[in-house]
């Protein structure tokens, strides 16, 4: 199979290309970039060719491409993939506002091609364990969620709201609402919110907290703030504490992890832990040779995209927002 890569504006595209290399019959063709210094430098990289964008999606043995670029640009970018006949996996989120992801959604089913959106934390193995029990009935009815989505300030794009469409909120409450949406099975119904900028000086915000009601009668909480600083191991967390009438389940994605201590090279955190974006990859690959439906749809990405949105909504006016089904 052979695949190629759209933008490594976003740092996400460096493990999805190692990714890509570790799969067998797997062929990463070629990248574009419309920073074409960087494009460059990653094909060099990555062992493979650089080119136009236009080069690229002219190319008839290529399958699928993967989409990296800064979040305003994933409609352009996703329209010329989907006209080109090429399977997408598209960077989360899926867009910046919900015009741009329902035309991504619509293109793609006119040109009869698959579009997944890059939500990894579904294959985390304790995401997957916890899935597994509350489908078992091992929790009882559900009663509530508490979680975070911490990372570090990505500065660059990630803080120009034209580019990004929002700070923190916008760019981690995407994963654990999509986690929320898939375990449960549920849609989240009304979103309060704050945000702002509080750590960081920056003119987006960094910190946020959002409590939400879900279709199923639970609530549930979510920070998903840019509070890690650089010197933290990981690039964040995923942490969810998920209440039921049975018990209690605890996942925190970051335990798979040594914490080593040595005279010579001080402390080190190392990970042993399975790889989510090459699960992902994975799967998304895998996709593409059965020809079936994907695991996360456009759809998927819009849903927690509109949470995202109406947290900002939330935030402005102090209220409560309705979420509409």
């Amino acid at each position: 199979m052979k695949i190629g890569m759209i933008s490594f504006a976003h740092g996400h595209a460096n493990s999805y290309a190692r990714s890509l290399l570790k799969l067998p019959g797997v062929e990463l063709v070629g990248i574009a970039d419309d920073n074409e210094e960087r494009g460059k430098a990653k094909a060099a990289e990555f062992g493979t060719e650089y080119y136009e964008l236009d080069d690229l999606l002219a190319i008839p043995e290529i399958d699928g491409v993967i989409i990296c670029s800064e979040n305003a640009k994933h409609r352009q970018f996703t329209e010329a993939a989907a006209r080109a006949g090429k399977h997408i996996l598209v960077e989360k989120p899926i867009a910046t506002t919900l015009e741009d992801a329902q035309a991504m959604i619509d293109i793609c089913k006119e040109e009869g091609v698959k579009l997944q959106v890059a939500f990894p934390c579904r294959f985390i193995p304790a995401v997957q364990q916890a899935k597994e029990a509350i489908d078992n009935g091992r929790l009882g009815r559900l009663i509530g969620i508490r979680s975070s989505n911490h990372g570090q300030n990505p500065g660059g794009w990630f803080i120009d709201p034209e580019l990004s469409g929002g700070g923190a909120v916008m760019d981690h409450t995407v994963h654990i609402v999509d986690l929320i949406r898939w375990i449960f099975d549920c849609e989240v119904t009304e979103v309060y919110a704050e945000a702002d900028s509080m750590i960081y000086g920056i003119d987006i915000d960094d910190c946020g907290l959002l409590s939400m009601a879900l279709s199923n009668g639970a609530f549930a909480t979510l920070d998903p703030s840019w509070s890690r600083p650089r010197a933290f191991p990981t690039w964040g967390d995923v942490i969810m504490q998920i209440v039921g009438t049975n018990g209690v389940i605890d996942v925190d994605a970051g335990r798979q992890k040594l914490d080593l201590y040595s005279n010579e090279q001080g402390y080190r955190h190392v990970s042993w832990g399975d790889d989510m974006d090459y699960y992902l990859i994975k799967d998304w690959v895998e996709m593409i040779a059965q020809d079936r439906e994907p695991f996360i749809t456009g759809e998927d990405g819009l849903r927690a995209l509109e949470v995202a949105l109406a947290a900002y909504q939330s935030a402005k006016s102090h209220s409560v927002v309705h979420i509409q089904d």
